[in-house]
């Protein structure tokens, strides 16, 4: 499978992620990688942009990309990065009022962009991407004065959430198997949980833009949504395909390949985190 991902990457992935795979999977330099990172990173504001999450195509800086660059920080054990205090002071530009960032600011109308990131003029706080990328922080232990506003600002969104949709599911979950509070996470996740799994696909042959367990526990988590069994047969499913494309809307040719290469990257390092692949 290595040996498959690696030509695939070389066929079809950017340099960011090429990298990524070699640091990950054939003792590359993780340097390398936050060289490249790097070059995402706007020095005028500490965000990021350039299509570092290929569907924002613009050089402006907007809030998910952070969290694409967090979770590759996270992969690196590379949260010491002065990019990290950068990116949050950032954060703490654009959130709105009730402390959260948007889920997209309206500046993307300036840039090219997928046609489903688009805002109204004065958008408040979202789950998406707040919640994930103060889940990550917390993980490192980051100190920051923008994490203590989010954090609240997650604890208030998550105890009003009765319903919820799969990318606000999968936020919601990074957030609560990763804060320090862990009686209160547990209370929020078993009141959560069956409307978490409503939102989860299991069926292996289902086809379009759905959201398998694997998505939502990309690695082992400390919070009990999936039965091992549920994992092992999407794991045995991953393990047994190379097929790397996104599932969901390709709006422009070159998505296509830059979505394949880190999904790639994403599937391996997710067989490696449950011991099914070496390296």
């Amino acid at each position: 499978m290595l040996d498959r991902a690696e030509r695939y990457l070389r066929l079809h992935g950017r340099l960011l992620d090429r990298l990524r795979f070699e640091a990950l999977f054939k003792g590359g330099s993780r340097q390398r990688v936050l060289d490249v990172l790097r070059c995402y990173q706007n020095p005028s504001d500490g965000g990021f942009g350039h299509a570092l999450e290929p569907d924002l195509r613009g050089s402006g800086s907007q809030p998910e990309p952070v969290e694409v660059a967090f979770w590759i920080l996270d992969e690196l054990d590379a949260f010491g990065s002065p990019m990290v205090p950068a990116a949050c002071d950032y954060l703490t530009q654009v959130s709105a009022p009730d402390g959260g960032v948007p889920f997209v600011l309206p500046s993307v109308e300036e840039e090219v962009s997928a046609p489903w990131w688009r805002t109204d003029d004065d958008p408040p706080g979202n789950l998406i991407p707040t919640a994930s990328i103060a889940g990550l922080l917390h993980k490192h232990r980051i100190t920051h004065p923008w994490l203590a506003t989010a954090t609240d600002f997650c604890w208030s969104r998550i105890a009003e959430l009765k319903e919820t949709s799969p990318y606000e599911a999968r936020a919601v979950m990074t957030f609560l198997d990763l804060v320090p509070d862990r009686e209160r996470a547990e209370a929020e996740f078993a009141r959560l949980r069956e409307a978490i799994l409503a939102t989860v696909t299991f069926d292996l042959d289902a086809d379009g833009p759905v959201h398998f367990p694997l998505d939502f526990a990309s690695a082992p988590l400390r919070l009990p949504l999936f039965t091992q069994d549920v994992l092992d047969a999407h794991l045995d499913a991953l393990e047994s395909g190379d097929k790397w494309e996104a599932n969901w809307l390709i709006w422009t040719p070159v998505v296509e390949h830059e979505w394949g290469g880190h999904i790639a990257v994403e599937r391996l390092k997710t067989l490696r985190a449950y011991g099914r692949l070496r390296g």
